[in-house]
């Protein structure tokens, strides 16, 4: 099927410290705008084609990468014009002004 919007990256991250593949989505489960959608069984992810018309980025296929120390493995997606490059400047410099970081220029 084709995918005409939609971002989607293969991600490895690799850590200075052991953190679980569980610890993950535990931890990406309450990051805000996140949604983890991880069923370890077929079809247990979300596709680029699921994720059109939401503005969520969607987490998926969060495991251990065996290939490096201390790594894991994420299936990320999420519709490019509602969650792109636009929106997330503007959710940046809303989360920066709610915590008083914005300063006037000079």
């Amino acid at each position: 099927m084709p995918v005409f919007v939609g971002h989607s990256e293969a991600v490895n991250v690799e850590f200075e410290e052991e953190l679980t593949a569980e610890d993950a989505r535990d931890i990406l489960r309450e990051a805000p705008g996140l949604l983890v959608i991880d069923k370890r069984e077929d079809g247990g992810y979300i596709t680029p084609v699921e994720c059109v018309g939401d503005f969520a980025t969607f987490v998926s296929r969060i495991r251990e990468d065996i290939t490096v120390e201390n790594g894991l493995s994420l299936w990320v997606v999420s519709d490019n014009l509602r969650k792109g490059a636009a929106l997330n400047t503007v959710q940046i410099a809303e989360l920066l002004n709610n915590r008083n970081l914005l300063k006037k220029a000079a």
